[in-house]
């Protein structure tokens, strides 16, 4: 599910959408003249009528993602189609391939970790997981804490942070029975679970949208990043962070030492009087076990075999369609719009490189000495910001572009994968609101703790996850490099 506010405030409440349909028409609107307004400020007079118009859809492009006139999704669309039909009335563009942006590696990746995590899910392998592993958290509740969050952050990395919040808060639903509605411990968890599954996507290439976008940018330049190589900057940092806001969790809520003896809501497999039906569940779950294992290997491997991590992809979706794990209703159940939206986001990229658009602005600050670690800085600190406001994979498509125009001019001996790579961290760390992220809404929906709690976590993670992503970013660079 690509992030939204949208899809925040129908997890709070339900959302009057059909009295805001005069109020989104008149954003939309605003947006096209907003497009227009700082297309005719920002003109250059050597620029061609094409660059005039992709100048116009960036700027729409930001001011539909800011305001959510129509979802994420839909604007990736509405890019797509702008592309081809201003495109095509240019004889020295080939329009088409903005559209092939469908068929990018990246697309395929994502596509991979969809199928994964759809069979996990319906085979409860995800469940098995916790399962296993909750009875070893033991009595303690700052053990605890930290295991169910240690648990989410992993989980994270190959399924949807949505799912993974949805799925936690349900097993961990009998502490919330057996304590007192404004018990701390309750208070610590509904905050410590969705933090884990937003910081647990900056792990793997797949975990998070926002790493996809800049992969998908980089090797647009040339810089292919591997899923081992992601894991090893992602991972560290995300584990790191996720110890320090555990801390600040047992020091802000007062989680006691005390034992505490609770049976966790982990369902186990259904009980089944059809012999044959409870036999083909545990094959279905053996299955699934043997795919994510081989497609992890193979994702992890890639560079060693040659074998590009895309193709990869092709494992989980062959294998579990051919044998029944997924079927016709599984596939079209997939987050289909976040695909639309980097696919967008893709496009809108390679449009904007194309037409030199970034590079003719980075030159008219040529003459300006930007220092490089003051950079990093504001676009870690405006990443966040700007996802606390609107869907952070739009907020990374806004901002990768302009990162890696500006790496030519100020980046000295620095990789030029480091902005982009900051940026795309920087975006897991947006945790302010209740509607920041759709992890933060389902655990405000639960109604034990209050809005003005978030900040807890929206201010320690939007601090120290930009600071902590540029150094970690910094040191990992410079060893591969």
């Amino acid at each position: 599910m690509a992030d939204s506010r949208a899809y925040s405030l129908k997890k709070l409440s339900l959302y009057p959408f059909a009295m805001a349909r005069q109020s989104k028409v008149i954003q939309f609107l605003l947006s096209i003249l907003f497009g227009l307004g700082m297309m005719y400020w920002l003109s250059d007079p050597g620029f061609t009528q094409t660059q005039n118009l992709v100048l116009v859809l960036l700027f729409m492009a930001i001011a539909l993602w800011i305001t959510e006139a129509i979802p994420p999704f839909s604007v990736g669309i509405l890019v797509i189609g702008y592309l081809v039909v201003v495109m095509g009335t240019d004889e020295n563009q080939h329009a088409m391939r903005y559209v092939q942006t469908w068929s990018d590696g990246v697309i395929w990746l994502f596509l991979g970790g969809f199928f994964l995590a759809e069979g996990m899910k319906k085979t409860k392998l995800d469940e098995a997981l916790l399962k296993i592993l909750l009875p070893k958290f033991g009595k303690k509740p700052e053990f605890i804490l930290l295991g169910l969050m240690l648990t989410t952050a992993v989980i994270s990395m190959l399924m949807s942070n949505t799912a993974t919040t949805a799925m936690m808060i349900a097993t961990v639903s009998p502490i919330f029975a057996s304590l007192d509605k404004k018990s701390n411990f309750s208070r610590a968890l509904l905050l410590g679970i969705p933090t884990a599954a937003s910081i647990g996507g900056m792990g793997t290439i797949i975990g998070s949208a926002p790493n996809a976008i800049a992969v998908g940018a980089l090797e647009a330049v040339g810089i292919s990043i591997s899923f081992l190589e992601w894991m090893i900057i992602g991972v560290p940092i995300a584990f790191i962070l996720l110890y320090i806001f555990w801390r600040i969790l047992l020091r802000r809520y007062r989680v006691g030492r005390e034992e505490m003896n609770i049976q966790f809501a982990v369902p186990g497999e259904e009980n089944c009087g059809d012999h044959f039906v409870a036999k083909e569940l545990r094959l279905q779950k053996t299955i699934m076990i043997v795919v994510l294992a081989v497609t992890l290997f193979f994702w992890l491997t890639s560079k060693w075999f040659g074998i590009p991590i895309a193709a990869v992809s092709g494992i989980p979706i062959v294998a579990l369609t051919m044998l029944g794990v997924l079927d016709a209703d599984d596939v079209r159940s997939l987050p289909w719009d976040t695909l639309m939206l980097v696919a967008g986001g893709l496009a809108l990229g390679m449009a904007i490189q194309e037409q030199e658009l970034a590079s003719h602005f980075v030159d008219k600050l040529s003459h300006v000495q930007i220092n490089f670690y003051l950079l990093m800085l504001l676009f870690g600190f405006i990443t966040v910001l700007l996802s606390n406001f609107m869907s952070n994979t739009a907020a990374t498509t806004i901002l990768v572009p302009i990162a890696l125009s500006l790496m030519s001019i100020s980046s000295g001996d620095f990789s030029p994968a480091v902005l982009p790579l900051v940026i795309a961290l920087s975006a897991s760390c947006a945790l302010l609101l209740p509607v920041s992220t759709p992890p933060n809404a389902i655990a405000f929906s639960t109604g034990l703790i209050k809005q003005a709690e978030f900040r807890l976590g929206g201010v320690s993670m939007g601090l120290l996850g930009p600071l902590g992503s540029i150094v970690w970013v910094l040191v990992v660079t410079s060893l591969f490099n």
